[in-house]
């Protein structure tokens, strides 16, 4: 794993993928995942969890409405969770589970015990980009997520996409395992930004610890030393911001 810290261009590229289950798609270019955040009530957090794990086991265990939930533990949303459906598609989602007492169940056993919906977001992968072939989809192996979101400076979507095409094609050259995945935010947020996440998997909290990676090198044999320069200043003139969010899978909610 490429460590996470040191430089603003080392933070840029350190990012691996993860939600590798869009792998069990057939068309992956289809395929969105929607992710619901929420802000829990504190004081009925077993209710909640409880309630939850019933609603996801009963209604989102299969393809393709299966369900995860994430604890975000750092970052501004810390506190927070993410109920998060899919790899799907928009025609999937006319048939979305509402009746057999879904929406009861929601609106009965869930929502009483959400402070706020803070946002509900559709992201696509992108396949060309994303480097996740190696993975088997089974996310309680890697359940530390690591998050990044990026917000692209106006007009450059290219620059922004030409960076990310350097970090793509050096990851899939170094030595190991990289996975590493790129998600498009289908639909505006306006000031949110949260134009695209770049996501990690970890299977515990040491391998922040680790130096590893190669990323430098195997940049310079496969992009050419030359471009070096100009991948750092894609990278400062394309994202105007980006920040970062470590999330931990519940199995318990996530009806596991």
């Amino acid at each position: 794993m490429i460590k996470k810290t040191i430089s603003l261009i080392t933070i840029f590229v350190m990012v691996f993928g993860f939600m590798s289950t869009l792998n069990a798609q057939d068309d992956q270019s289809s395929a969105v995942l929607e992710s619901i955040m929420l802000t829990p009530d504190y004081k009925n957090l077993k209710t909640l969890g409880d309630n939850m794990r019933e609603h996801n086991a009963k209604f989102h265990a299969n393809e393709p409405y299966n369900a995860e939930v994430y604890n975000i533990s750092t970052g501004p949303n810390a506190g927070s969770m993410v109920w998060m459906m899919g790899p799907t598609t928009y025609s999937h989602l006319d048939a979305r589970p509402s009746g057999d007492g879904h929406d009861e169940h929601w609106r009965d056993k869930v929502m009483p015990y959400i402070k706020k919906i803070e946002t509900i977001e559709f992201w696509k992968m992108d396949s060309k980009l994303s480097n996740l072939e190696m993975m088997d989809g089974d996310i309680s192996k890697t359940p530390v997520i690591f998050v990044r979101y990026h917000e692209i400076e106006r007009g450059e979507i290219p620059g922004a996409f030409a960076f990310l095409e350097y970090v793509s094609k050096t990851l899939k050259a170094m030595d190991g395992n990289n996975p590493w995945g790129v998600y498009v935010n289908e639909f505006r947020q306006g000031n949110l930004g949260r134009h695209i996440a770049t996501v990690g998997f970890m299977k515990n909290w040491a391998e922040m610890d680790e130096e590893g990676g190669n990323f430098k090198e195997t940049f310079d044999k496969v992009n050419g030393k030359e471009n070096w320069q100009l991948f750092q200043d894609l990278g400062e003139k394309s994202f105007s911001n980006s920040w970062d969010e470590i999330w931990n899978y519940n199995a318990y909610m996530s009806g596991k």
